[in-house]
């Protein structure tokens, strides 16, 4: 017997819906993702998004902040949601039988929260206690640094987050306003995937979500790598290395090329940075690669930390490899096993109903529509050693590297210069 495809349903307010059940699943996950996020908002605005997620939980017209919490909990469902640059998500899970409660909850804190003055001043400083942890985390604090490193006064190079002065800022006519013009139905996807039948849901979503807006919302600003040097003064037990090359966008045909070779530079325990760097040196715990993608862009990133008397050392050897990759074709033996821990990592994700309903929905939001399961798999398979050395030419010598020190003082500014002079040449 075949297993059921994902169906998908478009209301004539533009709103997708799309579902795939899984028989052999006795919970649903399901969530509403909005395209809509920090790449969205005007500088005045940064950080709107994540403040604006966290008031859906503190209450509507009809439900306080601790109904929400009850209600969802009275049939073991649990309620999360979060914020990235471009996309903003509400989801739940619930057993069999409850996604009418969980959309009912969804619905109303996306079209009803009441944004209480008290609520909102009480999120603010939630807020903007979670912004002052940022500054004790070097890992986050350099992440932030290198974003705005490579797109700097730019949408995208803001902390998704906000800063105590735009979070300090906003009002409740701020949050409606956004809400206005950036959440309206053709940006919206509802996703389900579980114990659910297509009809059902999208009976639901139409008596819940009927009344949304159907306008055409507000496009983000158009992503612009630039690439620089960017520390921070203060001192930490270790210091944090990161590195950053423009890099493909996921709608462009090399997007996949970046994820092999991000494989093959650092993503896993086979991978040669980890075995140049951690194995053979002993310079670090962890190091890592990752290549993500924007609707207009992206950012390939090494990651390390280590002690501030191993860094110069660290830097030389990560700065070799990343160059040398770009000078050697590499092995077919390594862009398989980089293959093979791609395809892996993209087939397992589809074992887990809420990874498969929030890849339904970026699929749909990004794409305009599913992308199967072999056709993915096709795409890494076309990847070939030949492939992944040019993208890495090209990577190298593609404009200025983004590069970042966090943890070593005063003295983390000059490791960042050196890493940017290395990656030079």
């Amino acid at each position: 017997m075949n297993a059921p495809e994902p169906e998908i349903t478009t209301l004539p307010s533009g709103l997708r819906v799309v579902s795939h059940d899984m028989p052999h699943l006795e919970t649903v996950s399901l969530g509403v993702w909005v395209a809509a996020g920090a790449r969205h908002e005007s500088a005045a605005e940064n950080g709107i998004s994540h403040m604006l997620e966290h008031m859906a939980f503190k209450g509507t017209a009809r439900r306080s902040a601790r109904d929400i919490a009850e209600q969802i909990e009275q049939v073991g469902g649990e309620l999360n949601a979060a914020t990235s640059l471009e996309m903003t998500a509400y989801y739940a899970r619930v057993l069999k039988g409850d996604e009418a409660v969980a959309l009912d909850i969804l619905a109303d804190i996306l079209q009803n929260s009441a944004f209480v003055p008290a609520e909102i001043d009480r999120e603010r400083e939630v807020i903007l206690q979670e912004i002052a942890g940022i500054k004790d985390s070097p890992d986050e604090l350099a992440y932030d640094l290198i974003q705005d490193a490579a797109f700097p006064e730019q949408p995208v190079g803001r902390p998704v987050i906000g800063t105590p002065e735009t979070v300090s800022s906003f009002t409740e006519d701020d949050f409606r306003r956004f809400l206005a013009q950036r959440y309206v139905a053709p940006r919206i996807v509802v996703s389900a995937a579980g114990a659910i039948r297509h009809t059902d849901l999208v009976r639901h979503v139409e008596a819940q979500f009927g009344g949304l807006n159907g306008g055409t919302g507000i496009d983000g600003e158009k992503a612009s790598y630039v690439g620089g040097l960017r520390s921070s003064t203060k001192a930490f037990e270790q210091c944090h290395l990161l590195l950053g090359f423009e890099s493909p966008s996921y709608r462009d045909e090399d997007f996949l090329t970046a994820q092999v070779y991000s494989g093959l530079m650092g993503g896993g325990m086979s991978s040669r940075l980890f075995q140049e760097v951690r194995e053979q040196r002993g310079l670090c715990y962890s190091i890592y690669s990752s290549a993500w993608g924007l609707a207009d862009g992206g950012m390939f990133t090494v990651h390390a930390a280590t002690g501030a008397e191993m860094m110069a050392d660290l830097i030389d050897i990560v700065t070799h490899e990343v160059v040398r990759s770009a000078g050697e074709k590499p092995g077919d033996n390594e862009v398989d096993r980089a293959k093979a821990q791609l395809k892996a990592g993209l087939l397992i994700s589809l074992e887990s109903s809420s990874a498969r309903a929030e890849q339904m929905a970026r699929q749909l939001l990004v794409y305009g529509r599913l992308i199967t399961p072999r056709e993915l798999i096709d795409r890494v398979d076309a990847v070939t050693p030949e492939k992944v050395c040019t993208f890495a030419q090209k990577m190298v010598s593609g404009g200025r590297p983004a590069t970042t020190v966090v943890g070593a003082g005063a003295r983390s500014k000059h490791w960042s210069e050196l890493a940017g002079t290395r990656l030079a040449g």
